[in-house]
């Protein structure tokens, strides 16, 4: 487990880079931590981690890959339903690196 300070607050991550605590997640942190890794967090990019907040609010569980092309062509178009567009927002892995932008667990399904 390891941790910074961000904005006056001890944020605290898991091994992997994930928030421990869901209720220190704000918009603000996300451009930190994806600035950290060198993406820029456009309006592609808060589409699919709104969808994903959303989707977590409603299950209690980020979505698998396959569950989130399905969901973004439901909720964001067709034109959108495939890993290769989440692969180009999110190149190290949509559902994963999404989700810890989106402040989520790591999705059950990844390695």
């Amino acid at each position: 487990m390891s941790g910074f300070e961000f904005e006056g607050r001890s944020i605290e991550l898991d091994a992997r880079g994930y928030l421990r605590h869901y209720g220190d997640w704000s918009e603000a942190l996300a451009v930190h931590l994806a600035a950290a890794d060198g993406i820029a967090l456009d309006a592609e990019r808060w589409e699919i981690l709104r969808l994903l907040r959303r989707h977590h609010e409603e299950f209690r569980v980020a979505p698998p890959m396959r569950l989130l092309v399905r969901e973004v062509g439901r909720q964001l178009g067709a034109d959108k339903a495939s890993s290769r567009y989440l692969y180009r927002l999110f190149p190290d892995g949509p559902a994963r690196q999404a989700c810890r932008y989106a402040g989520l667990p790591r999705p059950v399904s990844c390695l």
